[in-house]
């Protein structure tokens, strides 16, 4: 008798649910749910399990998705995704890293349910669009619609920049080393004109309840934050969501994850995520699959 086909796929479910939710906690819950359901079925029954399971837990978080957006409706400032620790080894896979970095699960963010689930099960998974018809309770034909009207949306947002894991890590070095040392000059060097920092905090600790826009008021904002922090604050890389990101400590306590997009050798958008109810997966790495 050959490996449950749950256990096979599970790690696949995980990621098209993150992708669909944004939220690790919230994916968890309907891997766990879909795994229920698939203990009920007469498995003997299902002629591709792989679909079936896809279907489920896509069913499943379009659910989940009602609770979430009455949940965020109240959320106190910017409101990012969940982060993850991930392997340098998820860069490798260009598609899977792109579709799980923050800047693109902030773009997805602004799809409608049905269209974020089109987009993810057609663009990322490659999901037939009969099978995704079936999933999302819609004709084929009106999915190819969907797939298009949610392509172009998504274009016309997404980050355009595909960069090696190499670079990077080594522009997080140099911003790292700067801001360690309180090198103004040599955090403009490393920053976009127009770089972006988005910060989460969820009303619970301090973060900036809008987006810090511009190079000099950012670098000012980041040595201020440094310079008022009640400890010991320490920067090192670390891979956040298939990219090269930053975790922050104080006092030995993980206090932020920062999610970096690169673009021309210079970081033109930070994600900073502080919320302490979002952390919780920055322990251990999560093993993500397509």
């Amino acid at each position: 008798m050959g490996e449950d086909p749950f256990v096979v796929h599970r790690r696949l479910l995980f990621t098209v649910a993150y992708e669909m939710l944004g939220s690790a906690a919230d994916a968890e819950d309907v891997v766990q749910d879909s795994w229920l359901r698939w203990a009920d079925v007469d498995q003997d029954e299902v002629r591709d399990p792989r679909a079936y399971l896809v279907r489920t837990v896509t069913r499943l978080a379009l659910n989940r998705m009602r609770t979430v957006s009455r949940r965020r409706e109240d959320y106190v400032g910017e409101w990012l995704p969940e982060p993850l620790l991930t392997s340098p080894d998820v860069a490798d896979d260009v598609e899977l890293a792109e579709s799980v970095s923050l800047a693109m699960l902030t773009v997805l963010e602004t799809l409608r349910p049905a269209e974020r689930a089109v987009f993810v099960l057609r663009e990322v998974f490659d999901v037939p669009y009969d099978e995704i018809a079936e999933a999302v309770d819609r004709s084929p034909a009106a999915v190819r619609q969907i797939a298009h009207r949610a392509r172009h949306h998504v274009a016309a947002r997404r980050p355009r920049v595909a960069v090696d894991r190499d670079e990077q890590r080594r522009v997080v070095e140099r911003f790292l080393a700067a801001l360690s040392t309180g090198d103004v000059q040599g955090l403009l060097d490393v920053l976009a004109p127009d770089v972006v920092l988005v910060s989460d905090g969820g009303g619970v600790v301090s973060a900036a309840r809008r987006p810090v826009v511009g190079a000099d008021r950012l670098a000012r904002y980041l040595l201020g934050g440094l310079q008022k922090a009640a400890g010991t604050v320490t920067a090192s890389p670390a891979w956040i969501n298939g990219a090269a990101g930053l975790r922050i400590e104080l006092d030995g306590e993980l206090a932020s994850a920062v999610a970096v997009v690169v673009e021309n050798g210079r970081i033109t958008r930070l994600f900073g995520v502080a919320n302490p109810e979002k952390l919780a997966w920055l322990d251990d790495e999560a093993t993500l699959a397509r």
